[in-house]
């Protein structure tokens, strides 16, 4: 076998069902599974001898990676609740940096540095004016540190490395409401964040919104070779989660999306759905919407909430609206019932 590292331009040459279905539980630069006639293929030959259709990618094994993006997907960490003397809230939250193997594709396994266990780390809710304090453990094998996007003191600014063993608690108001995210901080931040250590923060008005279905969505990729280009994009960290296993919703109900993107070494990442449009609120801030549309695009750290209501029964697909990233993992179905 060649010791060639496996690029994400070999996987779309030998399609995506191919890759999986080669794969272990391995790094990829441990891999070598191309023959010299699919090294040599051109896109023409991609696409003629190897494209992917929308049957083929279909697992209906439930395995550990997507678990983890289902329960993200719905899963909010509203901390440990008291009340303070003054009569605000008070919520307690615990965070662990740890080195973690992340499934992220059926037989790819990514060595992550997660928090929490999970790429990405939990969704933090809470409500504007809560008082909050994030007890910060680093269990893992290098400094790490939390920065919030919000409005806080600079000493909660989450730029100071935390070392392995260490702790520190983060404690700031919650301000503004809207979408917010949070990651690690310290340098490299490419390798920080590629590497998994980040998520989303909301931060709930003090009127509540309209009742809706809610569901956590955070765009990521994966660099398993170190190349510095991604080999899987995904939403919530397992790729084609939701094209298997499409996400369920009712006829007309209102569903909310909070959306972000995280994605390392790509200017930007984008979320398109098919046959029907949807409102946009960039960081969730602004009571009106700043677009009715089919598409929007982020760039790395850009977030924002989106609102949609499904008029008809059926499948709609959500992808990225760059091909490479929708063929590589950021592709799935709401299935309206």
């Amino acid at each position: 076998m060649s010791n060639k590292k496996v690029s994400r331009r070999d996987i779309l040459k030998i399609g995506t069902t191919g890759m999986l279905g080669l794969a272990g539980s391995m790094y990829l630069n441990a891999l070598s599974p191309f023959s010299n006639k699919a090294n040599a293929s051109n896109h023409t030959n991609h696409k003629n001898n190897h494209s992917m259709n929308h049957e083929n990618m279909i697992d209906s094994t439930k395995t550990d990676g997507y678990r983890m993006a289902e329960r993200l997907l719905t899963e909010f960490d509203y901390g440990k609740v008291s009340t303070l003397p003054d009569g605000r809230t008070l919520r307690e939250y615990t965070v662990v940096a740890i080195d973690k193997e992340i499934e992220i594709a059926k037989g790819i396994k990514f060595p992550g540095w997660t928090f929490n266990g999970t790429i990405p780390g939990p969704t933090f809710r809470c409500t504007e004016g809560d008082l909050l304090r994030f007890h910060f453990t680093n269990n893992g094998s290098h400094p790490h540190s939390i920065h919030f996007h919000g409005i806080h003191p600079p000493s909660m600014d989450g730029i100071s490395p935390i070392m392995p063993g260490q702790s520190f608690t983060y404690e700031f108001e919650a301000k503004p409401y809207g979408l917010q995210i949070y990651h690690c901080h310290v340098l490299p931040l490419a390798r920080h964040i590629h590497k998994g250590l980040y998520g989303n923060f909301i931060i709930d008005p003090k009127k509540p919104r309209e009742k809706a279905k809610e569901f956590n969505m955070v765009m990521n990729g994966f660099d398993l070779d170190l190349d510095g280009e991604n080999e899987f994009y995904t939403v919530n960290g397992y790729a084609f989660a939701f094209m298997n296993h499409p996400i369920k919703v009712k006829k007309d109900e209102l569903v909310r999306i909070y959306v972000s993107n995280l994605t390392e070494f790509d200017l930007l990442n984008s979320f398109h759905l098919h046959a029907n449009y949807f409102t946009y609120y960039p960081t969730g801030i602004n009571e009106n919407p700043s677009q009715f549309t089919d598409t929007i695009m982020q760039c790395q750290g850009e977030r924002g909430i989106i609102e949609v209501r499904f008029p008809y029964k059926g499948k709609y697909m959500f992808h990225a609206h760059v091909s490479e990233f929708a063929e590589l993992g950021w592709m799935g179905f709401f299935e309206v019932e």
